[in-house]
C-alpha cells in the first residue's frame, strides 16, 4: 500500500485527462495518472481509433489520432506527470483523503490515496457490432460526423441512428456531402419533432425505414464502398453505394465506478456544476466526454481538462493541503 498521499490523481488518458496533468504538472501538483489498459476503452481515448485529425489547433497539416494522443502523452511526461499504465478497479470518495485501487496485486489492487481526484475516464461510442464495421473503423466508419464529416465532401453518406443525435449528424452532413441515407431500425423515429421536421424536409436526406445495416461493403479494398441494408420487417436486403458510414446511436459514458458516490445524470454523464468541472463531491472534478454529452469534441475535453486542473489546485489551496 502507498504511504503518501498524493495532491492529485487523474484517472483517464485522453484530451482531458493529460491537459489536466499538464496544468497540474505545471502547478507542482506531482499528479498521478492512471491512463488505464482495454477496459472501457484504450489509453488515448477515442482519438486513438480517429486515422486522421484536421480540427485540433496547431496542426495545419491533419495528424492522426494516435500521433496526437502519443504527442499529448509525451508532454504530459515532460512536464512531470507520473502514468501508470493500469486500471482503476475500484475507488472510494466517501471519505477524504479518497482511495483509488488499481492494477492486479491483491483482491482490486494497490492502493493510492489522493487530495483530489480529476475524472476523465471518457465515453465509448456504441457501435453495430458487425465484423465488417470493425474491420473499417476510421476507414469510413466513423461515429462523429463533425470529427470525420469533412473527408466525404461531396460525397454520399449513411447516418445509422433515430435519435436527435442521427438527425443532426445527418442535418450536418447534408451541408458537406452530396447525399445523406438516414437509416432506421423502426418505423417512427425516437428524435424531437422539431428534429424530425427538419430532416424530414430536407431535400438532400432520405430515409430509409425498418431497416439496418447488415453489412459494410469493401473491407477487401481497405476502405468503405456501400452498405447492404436488410428491411427488418421483409427480410429483404438492398446495397447503397456510399463512401462513408456514420453511427449515431448513442455513446455509453465510462462512470460505472463512480455511480455509488457521485450525482450522475438519467443518462449516466456524470452532474458538474454548471460552467466548472465540480461533481457533487467537494476535491472530486469530471472532465471531457465521462460529463460532456453536448459537444463531445478532443478541444473541449482538452480545455475542460484544463478547468479541472486549475480547480483542483485552488481546491487544495483552500482546503490547507
Amino acid at each position: 500500500m502507498s504511504s503518501d498521499v498524493r495532491k492529485v490523481i487523474i484517472i483517464g488518458s485522453g484530451p482531458a485527462g493529460h491537459t489536466a496533468a499538464i496544468y497540474a504538472a505545471r502547478a507542482n501538483l506531482k499528479p498521478l495518472m492512471f491512463e488505464g489498459l482495454a477496459r472501457g476503452g484504450i489509453p488515448g481515448g477515442q482519438l486513438m481509433i480517429t486515422n486522421d485529425v484536421e480540427n485540433y489547433p496547431g496542426f495545419p497539416e491533419k495528424v492522426t489520432g494516435p500521433d496526437l494522443m502519443a504527442r499529448f502523452r509525451e508532454q504530459s511526461l515532460h512536464q512531470g506527470t507520473e502514468i501508470r499504465s493500469e486500471d482503476v478497479n475500484k475507488v472510494d470518495l466517501s471519505q477524504r483523503p479518497f482511495t483509488v485501487w488499481a492494477g492486479d496485486e491483491g483482491e482490486f489492487g494497490t492502493e493510492y490515496k489522493a487530495d483530489t481526484i480529476i475524472i476523465a475516464t471518457g465515453a465509448t461510442a456504441k457501435w453495430l457490432d458487425i465484423p465488417s464495421e470493425q474491420s473499417l473503423k476510421g476507414r469510413g466508419v466513423s461515429a462523429c460526423a463533425v470529427c470525420d464529416g469533412a473527408f466525404f465532401r461531396k460525397q454520399d453518406v449513411i447516418v445509422v441512428g433515430g435519435g436527435d443525435t442521427a438527425m443532426e449528424e445527418a442535418m450536418y452532413l447534408s451541408g458537406i456531402c452530396n447525399k445523406v441515407t438516414l437509416v432506421h431500425r423502426r418505423a417512427s423515429f425516437r428524435a424531437s419533432k422539431a428534429m424530425q421536421d427538419r430532416v424530414l424536409a430536407n431535400p438532400k436526406i432520405t430515409v430509409v425505414y425498418d431497416s439496418a445495416v447488415d453489412e459494410v461493403l469493401g473491407v477487401e479494398d481497405g476502405e468503405v464502398k456501400g452498405a447492404r441494408l436488410k428491411n427488418l420487417v421483409t427480410g429483404a436486403t438492398q446495397d447503397v453505394a456510399v463512401t462513408g458510414i456514420f453511427v449515431a446511436i448513442g455513446h455509453t459514458p465510462n462512470s460505472e465506478l463512480f455511480k455509488d458516490f457521485i450525482d450522475l445524470h438519467d443518462n449516466g454523464y456524470i452532474k458538474t456544476t454548471p460552467g466548472t468541472t465540480q461533481t457533487s463531491v467537494p476535491g472530486v472534478f469530471a472532465s471531457g466526454d465521462v460529463q460532456d454529452f453536448i459537444y463531445r469534441q478532443a478541444v473541449t475535453a482538452a480545455g475542460s481538462g484544463c478547468m479541472a486542473a486549475l480547480e483542483a489546485e485552488r481546491w487544495i489551496a483552500a482546503n490547507g493541503h
